[in-house]
């Protein structure tokens, strides 16, 4: 009677590995999508609050989360190998688009960034978040591992060319998460801590130069303000009181969505792009603050366990770089919204509302499947 019984139970080994064949074979790291979905479904709710009620917003925002999943999935389909010998020809591209940007870009708000294309308006310094890490993670797969001196200082020269790019449109903050992603992939290398520690004193020496001749005014005036928001109540430390005001009114449970009295009656501006978490304290509370924060811990989490078991050193940098790059998204936003860092422009990400932002940072989520799913496959 008991091997009739076994005879009809299912079988669970099979049963499994057939769902994990159907993973492998579209290529989908299935947790990481369900983070990822449950991440841009919440943003959407906390950015029709964010908008003003803005149906027209909230159209716009669903179109590009759209065409994001769909270049994320058809990214998740390349080889990694595929990948990699693009690298150095996706970062040449780039730096051209770059180089474009200030003969026939397009300007607005003081700066010009964008390209226009058949009426198409994108932004080229979004593409060098992930083609620098990947330009270095080539550069690092051919070599031996540390990385000698003067493959560190080609590497530096490979980051610092799209970074001084950005930065001259100008456009701080993006400059700051292009060199961090490539400053990961060159970390995650194995740089030695004496190339470590020497780069913080040559930064630390160099920060009165900077301040004196590098920096605009606009620039010194946030750093300025960081220091001490009340000197300038109506002007430059406007946002800053108002963002701080929306996060202590919201106490633990918050005022309820759709009901935050600094978003809802404009007291705080940008409220759809940088300062969108800021309405979520004052609508969501705190409670709601912390449940985002998991959600961005877990795929934190999951993309450094696949870069920890991608099967060749590209792989491991590439997605490492990535992942990290995502932290300091997160970690930047959050600072500058919450009076800790100075503001430099950094949305939210796959919160704030954003076309370019939003479909490359799933771009690069569709990088991290391709390398997920080549584990997998070569396991089996």
């Amino acid at each position: 009677m008991s091997q009739d019984f076994v005879r009809q139970m299912p079988d669970r080994s099979s049963d499994l590995a057939r769902r994990t064949g159907f993973w492998q074979r579209v290529h989908i790291d299935p947790l990481l999508l369900m983070l990822l979905l449950t991440l841009t479904a919440f943003g959407l709710l906390v950015l029709y609050g964010a908008a003003g009620q803005s149906s027209g917003t909230m159209i716009r925002q669903g179109r590009f989360l759209i065409i994001g999943y769909i270049g994320m999935l058809v990214v998740a389909q390349l080889d990694v190998e595929r990948i990699k010998r693009l690298a150095p020809l996706a970062y040449l591209v780039g730096i051209a688009l770059l180089i474009a940007v200030p003969l026939v870009g397009v300007g607005a708000k003081g700066a010009q960034r964008w390209l226009s294309l058949g009426g198409f308006r994108f932004q080229p310094s979004e593409l060098m978040k992930l083609v620098v890490p990947m330009a270095v993670a080539w550069y690092f797969a051919g070599r031996a591992l540390p990385p000698r001196l003067k493959h560190i200082v080609a590497s530096l020269i490979m980051i610092a060319v799209p970074t001084l790019l950005i930065a001259r449109q100008p456009d701080l903050g993006t400059s700051i998460l292009i060199a961090a992603s490539g400053l990961f992939a060159l970390f995650l290398a194995g740089i030695g801590w004496r190339f470590i520690f020497g780069a913080a004193g040559l930064l630390l020496v160099s920060a009165y130069p900077m301040w004196q001749f590098v920096l605009r005014d606009y620039q010194k005036t946030r750093i300025l303000t960081l220091l001490n928001p009340e000197s300038d109540k109506l002007g430059a430390g406007w946002n800053i009181i108002q963002s701080k005001t929306a996060i202590g009114s919201g106490g633990w449970d918050g005022k309820g969505w759709l009901n935050g009295t600094q978003s809802q009656l404009n007291f705080l501006p940008e409220s759809h792009t940088d300062f969108i978490i800021a309405v979520l304290a004052e609508e969501w509370g705190l409670r709601g603050v912390i449940a985002l924060m998991l959600i961005y811990l877990a795929i934190i989490i999951r993309g450094l366990w696949i870069g920890m078991n991608a099967q060749h050193s590209f792989g491991r940098l590439l997605a490492g770089s990535i992942t990290l790059t995502f932290f300091v998204y997160v970690f930047v936003n959050m600072g500058m919204v919450s009076g800790l860092l100075p503001v430099v422009g950094v949305p939210l990400p796959l919160v704030s509302q954003g076309g370019t932002s939003l479909v490359t940072l799933l771009a690069g989520f569709g990088l991290l499947m391709a390398i997920s799913t080549e584990k997998r496959m070569m396991e089996q």
